[in-house]
């Protein structure tokens, strides 16, 4: 990867408690290394409503979907551990 830091997608809806926790729990996990995360509000943006519906939070870097519905810490962390290879 170059040297620029990743960033992740967090497939949301902004009255989602799961939404909520889910970007809570990860900041701590990403805080350290300078990723953002790009959150996209599946009520705003109806081209994912079929991929998604009611299925969210989904975190995904890329096109590689790294959690859904609750943080997988583990998985986050072996992203970052690839990216910064």
């Amino acid at each position: 990867m170059s040297g620029a830091a990743p960033e992740l997608t967090l497939y949301l809806r902004r009255w989602c408690h799961l939404c909520d926790d889910l970007l809570e729990a990860l900041e701590p996990l990403i805080a350290p290394h300078g990723i953002a995360v790009r959150e996209i509000d599946i009520d705003e943006h109806p081209e994912f409503e079929d991929v998604y519906g009611e299925h969210i939070p989904v975190l995904c870097a890329g096109a590689r979907e790294l959690c859904r519905h609750r943080l997988d810490a583990g998985a986050v962390e072996a992203y970052l551990l690839e990216s910064r290879a």
